[in-house]
């Protein structure tokens, strides 16, 4: 089934409708060493609308402020037609205490530091971008809806957290008429699938859209790594390269790049790239909104939105799945198991409401 960038999902439980791909702007700037100058993202980010794309994703210091300040200028004149995406939690001026973490102060004082930095008067959607293990959750929540309800944010969401917090988050705003969270960013890929033991399933059931950041897993699934990588990476671990840096956050392994071989092997079948197929295995999960595509060039981007006419086939999905295959652990594997069907089922024959 082919897609395109103007064929709009619901974001969670709201009726807010996005791109079934989401534009990632953290390569908006090269302050962190890679990315791409201000007239390369541009070329990006008008690529991405042309092609019906409204949902751009992007946070308070990305590019220490650049990718931000970027789309300020991007946006002007079309503003009202996207969906404007950014996050707070992380530190914005080293030394100050209060300028970052998940309180009310570094909460509003972000905000209004985002609404100039994007040039806008309201931010669509807000994510809590890092839980920081030390602020309550009401506090979060009030100071949420409290935007809300003043019209500088419009829908709020949570990143990096663990589903026990975030679910008990939503149950809370749901009792006290606050705000409930509409959007669960978290890192998901062929090689990251830690997420299915309880983040995914927990916003299925509590009505968060997920939203997959780095589901190329660094690029590691576009193929472009070897088995000669895992010692030069490391002998070049520091140097400031994507390739030591994916070394570094133990991306670079013999068990990713099996996985990585297989995404090949689909690939070459189709007639695609590796990226595309690793996309479409993302966008094909019914519990997945938007996964967040970050090119560096056009060329990135166009192969990447070339993943919206990918249809893998039911064999391909099972390859894919038992390359990348990981234990559910405790106790989702003990609850699927044979023995438990049997003791609480029988023979009995019972369809499962999905």
């Amino acid at each position: 089934m082919s897609l395109t960038l103007d064929t709009y999902r619901l974001l969670g439980r709201s009726g807010l409708r996005v791109s079934p791909l989401a534009l990632g702007t953290a390569t908006f700037g090269t302050e962190w060493g890679w990315g791409t100058e201000q007239d390369e993202a541009r070329k990006l980010f008008d690529l991405y609308i042309e092609r019906g794309g409204n949902f751009i994703d992007t946070a308070n210091t990305y590019t220490e402020g650049s990718s931000e300040r970027m789309l300020g200028e991007f946006t002007r004149g079309r503003r009202e037609s996207l969906v404007l995406a950014t996050k707070y939690t992380t530190l914005r001026r080293p030394g100050d205490p209060n300028s970052a973490g998940a309180h009310r102060k570094s909460l509003f004082t972000s905000v209004e530091a985002s609404l100039r930095q994007l040039d806008t008067d309201y931010i669509d959607l807000l994510y809590l971008h890092v839980w920081d293990f030390r602020t309550p959750v009401e506090e979060i929540l009030r100071g949420m809806d409290d935007l809300v309800r003043q019209g500088k944010i419009l829908y709020v969401g949570i990143s990096n957290a663990p589903a026990w917090q975030v679910s008990r988050m939503q149950a809370i705003a749901d009792l006290r008429g606050w705000s409930p969270l509409v959007a669960l960013q978290i890192e998901y890929n062929l090689i990251e699938r830690s997420g299915e033991r309880d983040l995914i399933p927990m916003a299925r059931e509590m009505g968060l859209g997920v939203i997959p950041y780095s589901p190329l897993a660094g690029g590691v699934l576009t193929g472009k790594y070897g088995r000669e990588d895992l010692t030069a990476a490391n002998a070049a671990s520091g140097d400031g390269t994507r390739k030591s840096f994916n070394f570094a956050l133990g991306m670079l392994t013999e068990r990713n790049l099996a996985i990585a071989d297989v995404v090949k092997e689909v690939a070459a079948e189709l007639g695609r790239t590796p990226a595309q197929v690793g996309l479409a295995w993302t966008l094909r999960n019914p519990d997945v909104t938007a996964p967040i595509i970050g090119a560096r060039t056009l060329a990135q981007l166009e192969d990447n939105l070339g993943a919206l006419e990918v249809d893998l086939t039911a064999s391909q999905l099972a390859r894919l799945g038992e390359a990348s295959a990981i234990g559910l652990g405790v106790p989702h594997d003990l609850l699927a198991s044979d023995h438990i069907r049997n003791v609480t089922a029988g023979d009995l024959k019972i369809e499962t409401r999905r």
